[in-house]
């Protein structure tokens, strides 16, 4: 009994005196990242944003109107071409039989027809001199008529044959640039199938969808501004169509914007960013403004997007983030960042929540 009064008693003696003792402070000695920081910047939202894709302006999907083995394709992609150039050669030994047909036919109906007029002419003496009763004249004459009709339909059949045969031998419809060949040589090409295209290069346009509660915003011949998503390198533009009807189309309206001549690297088919001036409402005093940070400051995990801030005591927050359309090299915030809030640019080193900052 008296050791374990003795033990209570030390244990009570090293408690008190641990007690009366001040507690260290806690000093952090973590080296601090070295950061630059920004504020979001506000752009007044008096336009609208749509994507866009470009396209040249004079561009065409050649096909044929006859079903027929390819026999020879004379161009590759990428290959500069002559308006009325040839660019592929279809079998037509059919239809060059039944030229060679129709060029007889011809002949023949040529032959009747000589002889029907002569006959035509020698009866129609006669009849003036009374050598001629008028039902052989008659019947002359309706000779003479069918077979000069006979004539006129094997004409017409060449006519008819020449046009399926320039069907067989596709050409350049201007000059410009092969951009797609769809078939090779022995393929069966059928009535309406895309065989080749081409397009005339240095002159673009772009083609964006609307919305409807977008549309009746958008007026023909304003000025806009396009951003090329790949470069991020902005190029002007003018609205030359604005489809009124959404019919075939899925809900969306068709616009056209014609860009100016720029020295910008532009192909077909680069996704672009079309900013649509619209009319501000003066009566409005509560105009909203965007707030756009840099893409470069935004960090991405998974499906998530977010900024570093700056906390208490100059530490990295990592702040998710709700984002918007983007406009160049910047994206509009929806929700995560107000305006007035610092977030970091840049960092001289690894940065992660809660790790010490220095704002230089």
């Amino acid at each position: 009994m008296k050791k374990i009064l003795k033990i209570i008693a030390i244990v009570s003696l090293i408690f008190t005196s641990s007690c009366g003792k001040e507690k260290a402070a806690i000093v952090d000695n973590r080296t601090a990242v070295n950061v630059i920081v920004s504020t979001p910047t506000t752009k007044n939202s008096s336009f609208i944003s749509a994507s866009g894709k470009v396209e040249a302006v004079q561009n065409a999907n050649l096909s044929t109107r006859m079903m027929g083995y390819v026999n020879n394709i004379q161009v590759n992609v990428g290959d500069k071409v002559t308006k009325g150039q040839l660019l592929i050669s279809i079998n037509s030994a059919d239809i060059t039989a039944q030229k060679a047909q129709v060029t007889a036919s011809i002949l023949e109906a040529t032959a009747a027809f000589k002889n029907a007029e002569k006959d035509y002419n020698r009866f129609t003496a006669l009849l003036k001199e009374n050598s001629a009763s008028q039902k052989e004249v008659d019947d002359i004459t309706a000779n003479y008529e069918m077979s000069k009709a006979r004539l006129e339909a094997a004409n017409q059949m060449k006519n008819q044959v020449n046009a399926q045969l320039s069907y067989s031998n596709i050409t350049a419809p201007f000059s410009g640039v092969i951009t797609g060949k769809f078939v090779n040589k022995g393929d069966m090409a059928n009535p309406g199938m895309p065989l080749i295209s081409m397009e005339t290069p240095g002159n673009y346009q772009i083609i964006s969808m609307i919305p409807e509660s977008e549309i009746t915003s958008i007026r023909k011949d304003i000025d806009v501004t396009v951003i090329v998503k790949s470069t991020n390198q902005v190029i002007t533009g003018k609205v030359t169509e604005v489809s009124t009807s959404a019919k075939n189309t899925g809900g969306q309206y068709l616009v056209k914007v014609l860009l100016n001549k720029t020295d910008v690297k532009l192909l077909s088919g680069m996704f672009t960013s079309v900013q649509f001036p619209i009319e501000k409402n003066t009566e409005s005093k509560n105009e909203t403004s965007l707030v756009l940070v840099p893409q470069s400051a935004l960090i991405q995990q998974g499906q998530l997007t977010g900024v570093y801030t700056i906390g208490n005591e100059n530490v990295a927050i990592l702040r998710w983030l709700r984002i918007g359309k983007t406009f160049g090299n910047q994206v509009e915030i929806l929700s995560g960042l107000s305006a007035d809030e610092q977030y970091i640019v840049s960092a001289d080193g690894k940065l992660y929540n809660g790790a010490k900052v220095s704002i230089q």
